[in-house]
């Protein structure tokens, strides 16, 4: 373990993190009635076995309440791919990617023009889709360019991100959005989601709602007709610390947690009855609302971190030996989100108010022991000049685009069965060079070593591909080869060992998170037959007394409500 002093956010966000949660008491029994409030909270990264091993290890923590009182489900799982943004919206509109049509937050899609095309007669198709930060007016700014006021100090953040707008598109840069072929205009991310949401079911029935999110691409949650969230409060999560030398607020988990606590006021507003600065709303309480804790996913991520403590202690992020406890980082992260959880907690009617806690994704791998780092640029360049090789008359190299954390997913300029079976046997053929880094102590590890078949497990290419998903090759938005990668495979710079997980895969441990149900109405029940997070959403609904079958992707996909809850 080593110390270093903390810079003023640091310290700042560790007093946040040691906040005492207040005292709780146990909700009166409302069985048998309609909550009126709905609180959806999406501890990113956090595992089924995270939430065992914390409740089994913190009786009296907020996490072990909400699973003695409430009904826990030990076997959920969330949808592949499983990044963020398929994560949520599984959560908010009851579907799978082949429903959605959302398949990652940074996608290619075959219909679109690029972004910034202002005349589109004769302007090819196919387009990067950059819903993340990339949409922000300054993407360097907390408050993505909104111009809120001083932003230079933790105080004025605390004191100025509420002025934030309700609309999350309010800021984004529309010269960033690829554009529809038909009218020549930008496609917002809620525009880009196929299905409807909880929010716009809520909307249609008169009833308020409000999330808060990492990105003002969480955009899409409003769903398509753009007007599902009343209130939408999204600071970026990637923008610059001040003071931080140039590292963003997921370079190092105390930074983390003090953005996250930003998220944690606005909630806390809403349940209070105000808008997400405080400010009285006539509509009070949100029907549903929510947010997404960052935290445990950049604790899970990072190599090294502060993790506690004025005096700046710092230590391993991740998993201990073998990957069967938490390291102090992460601790650290699950003492602050329980923490945390206690204020909401604290905040909320709980005579009218239900709580769900679940996860948009796991993270990969748990055991240290298990990282292969392998550097996705050199593959995907490697493919690509043995395709010009045997394709000497080729026109564009044959990867469009890829998408590459702890699986592989790419979009091919020949859509022929030829290239995808080049492709194929191209990547089950490759072992990536042998290179390694530092760990944090400074010595040299070897991350990558002799990976066989590309760091990948299975590869499904061309129509298995579509088929894998749920969809035909005709969809303008399927990868045309998905690899599963081996467990412990990252693609990222193994010279530099910026994160030793990852999660957009289909391992397990990507995609086994829990998911808690707690409050007004809901008894104990532990559940043990496997759920999809995707159920979520058409709970929401019924436990406000609403039709989950007003949800697009519901009846698509016949998702049910989750069990036990009657």
């Amino acid at each position: 373990m080593q110390t270093s002093k903390l810079s003023r956010p640091l310290a700042f966000a560790a007093a946040l993190a040691v906040a005492a949660a207040p005292a709780l008491s146990r909700a009166d029994d409302d069985h048998g009635h309609h909550a009126r409030h709905v609180l959806v909270i999406s501890v990113d990264g956090l595992h089924a076995s995270d939430l065992d091993a914390y409740v089994a290890n913190h009786a009296g923590s907020t996490l072990a309440r909400l699973v003695t009182e409430g009904a826990s489900y030990a076997n959920a799982r969330t949808p592949f791919p499983s990044d963020s943004f398929p994560g949520l919206t599984a959560i908010v509109t009851g579907g799978n990617p082949k429903s959605t049509g959302v398949y990652y937050d940074d996608s290619w899609n075959r219909s679109l023009l690029p972004a910034g095309t202002t005349d589109c007669a004769g302007v090819a198709p196919g387009v990067e889709v950059t819903y993340f930060e990339q949409l922000d007016r300054n993407l360097n700014a907390i408050d993505a360019g909104e111009n809120v006021g001083d932003l230079s100090t933790p105080a004025a953040i605390q004191q100025n991100i509420y002025k934030m707008s309700k609309q999350a598109r309010d800021g984004i840069d529309t010269t960033q959005l690829p554009v529809d072929p038909a009218t020549c205009q930008g496609v917002y991310p809620h525009a880009y989601l196929r299905v409807n949401t909880i929010f716009e079911v809520a909307k249609a029935h008169g009833l308020h709602t409000a999330w808060s999110d990492k990105h003002l691409a969480y955009d899409l949650v409003n769903g398509p007709s753009g007007d599902g969230v009343d209130d939408l409060f999204a600071p970026e999560v990637n923008s610059l610390v001040p003071g931080a030398g140039g590292d963003d607020w997921t370079k190092d988990n105390l930074n983390t947690q003090f953005y996250d606590a930003l998220k944690v006021e606005a909630v806390i507003h809403w349940a209070n009855g105000g808008n997400h600065d405080g400010s009285p709303n006539p509509s009070g309480v949100p029907a549903i609302y929510g947010m997404n804790f960052q935290s445990v996913s950049t604790a899970q991520k990072l190599n090294f971190s502060h993790y506690a403590g004025d005096g700046g202690l710092a230590g391993l992020g991740g998993y201990g030996a073998g990957g069967s406890a938490a390291g102090p980082v992460l601790a650290g992260a699950l003492d602050f989100v329980d923490a945390e959880l206690g204020r909401i907690v604290a905040a909320v009617n709980v005579k009218d108010t239900v709580i769900v806690v679940s996860a948009k994704h796991g993270q990969s791998p748990l055991n240290r022991a298990q990282l292969r780092l392998i550097d996705d640029g050199e593959v995907t360049a490697a493919l690509d000049d043995a395709w010009a090789a045997a394709n000497p008359s080729a026109t564009a190299p044959l990867v469009a685009f890829s998408i590459n954390d702890d699986g592989m997913l790419l979009w091919l300029s020949d859509r022929s069965r030829q290239a995808s079976e080049f492709a194929r046997h191209f990547l089950w053929n490759y072992v990536p060079q042998a290179v390694g880094g530092s760990d944090a102590g400074g010595k040299f590890v070897d991350y990558s070593g002799t990976v066989a078949h590309a760091g990948l497990r299975e590869i499904h290419a061309g129509a298995a591909a579509a088929e894998f998903i749920g969809v035909s090759t005709r969809d303008d938005r399927v990868p045309d080869l998905i690899g599963i990668a081996s467990v412990g495979t990252v693609y990222s710079n193994p010279k530099k060992i910026k994160k030793i997980a990852e999660h957009g895969g289909n391992a397990p441990q990507d995609r086994h998170v829990p998911i808690v149900v707690w409050g007004a109405g809901v008894h104990h029940a532990r559940v043990q037959h496997s759920v999809e997070t995707t159920q979520i959403a058409p709970t929401v609904l019924e436990l406000l007394g609403l039709p989950a079958g007003e949800l697009r992707a519901v009846r698509a996909e016949h998702t049910q409500a989750l069990p036990a809850l009657n």
